[in-house]
């Protein structure tokens, strides 16, 4: 080895491992953002099901709420015969990395199911 080589290691990976460490953080967050999506859509069907019961709307919003991540919001509407149930939340992590997560699930009402009386 030549003696200018000398130190070069030490250069690269001062430079190399923060890069690796924010990455490896990165990909953390997504992981968490994935897995708050993912309670978002249980948690719009959970309360679609729970409205296309005819519980009360009530009941129906609280059952998305418990389904739902921390801080989410949930809008319940009818149109028709469908009901809509839209969950929103903001991603975990840090404020920078500021997203919104949003899913809709839709039901048709069961009142509306079967031959005319």
């Amino acid at each position: 080895m030549r003696r200018s080589d000398s130190g070069f290691v030490t250069a690269e990976a001062a430079l190399v491992i923060p890069a690796l460490v924010l990455f490896a953080g990165l990909l953390v967050w997504a992981l968490m953002a994935a897995a708050a999506q993912i309670r978002c859509v249980d948690a719009a069907r959970a309360g679609a099901r729970a409205a296309a019961r005819s519980e009360p709307a009530g009941a129906a919003v609280a059952a998305a709420e418990a389904a739902a991540p921390p801080g989410a919001r949930v809008e319940l509407s009818r149109t028709g015969d469908l009901w809509r149930v839209r969950v929103s939340a903001p991603a975990p992590g840090p404020a920078a990395l500021s997203v919104r997560l949003t899913a809709l699930a839709v039901a048709l009402a069961e009142d509306t199911v079967g031959p005319p009386p």
